[in-house]
């Protein structure tokens, strides 16, 4: 898989979960890599993991302005920006009765409005680079509804809607967008975060639980975070130059159906 040496790359959630394992693999290939979050202490962190080749930037994602000097202080800092890379996420998990309007709020703005300020704020540069990158980090919740995750559900499919609109608009000037949507991967904060809740109401232990999910599943075990960084990276190399508008499903066939009232084959 061939991703260019020198790909000049934003990442927003970069100091954590996808985003950072995503950074590292991009600097490993030879890219120089702005993260973009939030949290000073995980920037911090971050970049004395990732090296000389990261840029971290302090910025929220639901502030247009921020996005716009992030994105103008890696082009600068880098000499040009050619690929984005959309990781920063928030979900909350409660009954539909009990989701205050902030809890939405929050929801929407970060995996949503933020997605779409990044991309607003990055095409200009994408679009000049003429190789110009971006991939989105959905999730299975962005392709079928989940109970007590209304908000999240929203953000990803409308995240899904969103790129696809993004990929028509630049496609013309050789800009791909595409979509990863992840199954659960327990090994994120994001993913911790649900298998602490799963824990709580099903009081049962995280490795049952780890246990019971990865039997359910068609290929027989968890989402990796590698599985995801490695789709992406495939998105952003010169093998998917032809691929746009794709929303990839990284659920080792969790989204295959099967008969109502048999039981998969043994």
């Amino acid at each position: 898989m061939a991703i260019a040496h020198d790909r000049k790359v934003l990442i927003t959630g970069g100091a954590s979960g996808f985003g950072l394992d995503i950074a590292q693999e991009l600097i490993n290939a030879g890219a120089h890599v702005a993260i973009v979050d939030n949290s000073e202490k995980n920037l911090s962190i971050a970049a004395r993991e990732l090296g000389k080749n990261s840029l971290p930037i302090r910025a929220d994602v639901r502030i247009q302005s921020d996005l716009i000097n992030a994105v103008e202080l890696a082009n600068e800092t880098f000499g040009g920006l050619d690929t984005l890379v959309i990781s920063a996420g928030v979900i909350h998990i409660k009954p539909m009765l009990e989701v205050s309007e902030a809890d939405w709020d929050l929801t929407l703005d970060v995996n949503l409005k933020g997605a779409f300020f990044a991309v607003q704020a990055a095409s200009p540069y994408l679009v000049t680079s003429g190789r110009g990158r971006v991939v989105a980090i959905s999730s299975d919740a962005g392709k079928r509804g989940f109970s007590q995750i209304q908000a999240y559900c929203a953000s990803k499919f409308g995240l899904i809607g969103l790129m696809e609109s993004c990929a028509v608009e630049l496609a013309q000037a050789q800009v791909t967008v595409n979509c990863v949507c992840p199954v659960g991967c327990p090994t994120t904060g994001m993913g911790e975060e649900v298998l602490d809740w799963k824990v709580k109401v099903s009081n049962t232990t995280p490795e049952s639980i780890m246990a019971a999910t990865a039997q359910t599943n068609p290929l027989g075990r968890n989402a990796s975070i590698s599985d995801v960084t490695k789709t992406v990276a495939f998105f952003i190399s010169d093998e998917a130059a032809f691929l746009t508008g794709c929303a990839l499903d990284v659920d080792g066939g969790a989204h295959l159906g099967f008969f109502p009232g048999v039981q998969a084959a043994q």
